[in-house]
């Protein structure tokens, strides 16, 4: 039987090991750590569980069509509630808004809370959906690097509507033609962020981030995040998938241009097919030195990442839900800081996720665990024990004013996070955890392919190729994968 080796066991790579298995393949996923997820993975401290990596779960039908490629029904194994309040908004002048799931009634109250018209409410939302609906045949669910991509009736009518894109024009320049209100705008700026960009940079196009949520939806996976790692690891095992643990991949081999294994610390395996799961940086750099390297695509500026602060508070706060966010008073600021001087602004917008509000057991009775995390620059040297400190501070400072509470009081366990380590523990360039940045219109084309040009049988999949990082784009990698890789009964 052919084989297929996956080198780590990301979410992407545990994905791309069943539509392969599916295929008729025997595969074998390799993984440096003794776990499986990547950055999908938990921590318990001091009484408390906490969802160390994504947060956002949206589109979970790319979870649950992994069950039904075996036949298997999804909710025997992995069970998600669609929740009815989308995130928690506050801003320092005691603003609090809720966007509500249901998409009128967001429509009525983001219109009577912002004094922004209804119609002109509706009509971004409408032409958000036109953008998703005519570019995602195209930019998420194919290669963008093969011919017969373009020759469909879907890509030529997203051709002939170009100009609907805003690809020429800023996500925040689309949002300030739409509106008035500069909180309304800061709101749907935020959804740059998603892919680590900024919204003064990042093309119009991205205004369709905020269809997947509002249209879609957002959920709450049952035992938090860490379970859609851990179920479909179960689903691969289950179907004969073999994962072996603390075995570093060192070297890809490869003959006549051609991918024919692999070289671990422990032993060399041979396979007809390979695929790299982990950062396409350190592909490149570490386990392919002597090939060609492609200069312009690893030379990209990197995405976003986060300095993230795990606590366990004390408290319960009813005017907290499962993702809340404290908005800065200059988002343009913040955003220079990330991109342009690659520091800390001194006044960061906050996220907080508290899985304790959909799952009890994740915090003691009458307590919360927060997950409480701030965009920064990748890693580019700074000194992060000093960074960290300093924001730390402000973080605290920040969540007292807008919650009119003595947080630092109430904080029982603490365990932290920044760049160096995000690029540790999961192998990032740098700690991107969008891998490069979609701050230019080109930026879609410039990531790397789902397979390698120059070498034959060699693939890719995760957050740093396309289509992107997050969970929704790491799943969509694979299954552009398993499309491209042929059937094992033919000529490998």
């Amino acid at each position: 039987m052919s084989n297929v080796i996956v080198i780590g066991a990301g979410i992407a790579g545990i994905a791309t090991s069943l539509r392969l298995r599916k295929a008729g393949y025997q595969v074998i996923v390799l993984e440096n750590n003794n776990y499986a997820g990547g950055k999908i993975n938990a921590l318990s401290k001091g009484g408390y569980r906490f969802d160390l990596g994504p947060s956002l779960f949206t589109m979970p039908h790319l979870v649950t069509e992994l069950f039904e490629l075996f036949d298997l029904k999804p909710s025997d194994f992995f069970d998600y509630s669609r929740k009815k309040t989308i995130c928690n908004y506050f801003w320092e002048d005691g603003l609090k808004f809720s966007a509500n799931a249901h998409l009128e009634t967001f429509i009525e109250e983001s219109s009577e809370t912002f004094q922004e018209p209804k119609e002109s409410i509706k009509n971004y939302l409408h032409k958000n959906k036109m953008k998703y609906d005519l570019t995602a045949g195209l930019f998420l669910e194919k290669s963008l690097h093969k011919l017969n991509t373009y020759l469909s009736k879907d890509t030529v009518k997203a051709i002939i509507q170009l100009g609907k894109l805003d690809v020429n024009t800023s996500l925040d320049s689309v949002n300030r033609k739409m509106f008035k209100n500069q909180k309304l705008i800061q709101l749907f700026n935020r959804y740059a962020t998603y892919n680590g960009s900024s919204p003064y940079r990042t093309p119009g196009i991205m205004s369709m981030i905020p269809h997947l949520e509002m249209h879609y939806g957002t959920f709450f996976p049952k035992g938090g995040m860490h379970n859609i790692s851990k179920t479909l690891f179960e689903l691969a095992k289950s179907q004969g998938v073999v994962f072996k643990f603390n075995e570093k991949v060192e070297h890809i081999n490869v003959v006549n241009k051609k991918a024919v294994g692999v070289v671990t610390r422990h032993q060399e395996y041979k396979a007809n097919i390979i695929v790299s799961n982990i950062d396409i940086f350190s592909t490149y750099k570490n386990l392919l030195k002597d090939q060609k390297q492609p200069k312009k695509v690893l030379q990209q500026e990197k995405s976003s990442s986060a300095l993230i602060f795990y606590w366990g508070i004390s408290k319960e706060f009813p005017e907290l839900d499962l993702h809340n966010i404290l908005f800065s008073d200059s988002y343009e600021k913040e955003f220079n800081s990330i991109f342009e001087t690659k520091e800390l602004c001194d006044d960061p917008t906050i996220y907080i996720n508290i899985t304790s509000k959909e799952e009890f057991s994740d915090a003691p009775k009458g307590h919360e665990n927060w997950f409480v995390m701030i965009n920064t620059p990748s890693n580019y040297g700074q000194d992060w024990t000093v960074l960290k400190t300093r924001a730390r501070k402000a973080i605290v400072s920040k969540i007292n004013r807008i919650l009119k509470t003595d947080i630092e009081t109430q904080i029982t366990t603490e365990y932290s996070m920044d760049p160096l380590e995000i690029e540790r523990n999961t192998g990032s360039h740098r700690g991107a955890l969008y891998g490069a940045a979609s701050n230019s219109k080109l930026a879609a084309f410039m990531r790397h392919r789902n397979f390698s040009s120059t070498i034959k049988n060699l693939y890719f999949c995760g957050g740093s190729v396309h289509p992107g990082g997050g969970i929704p784009l790491c799943l969509l990698s694979a299954k552009i994968l398993g499309d491209l890789v042929p059937k094992p009964h033919t000529n490998v």
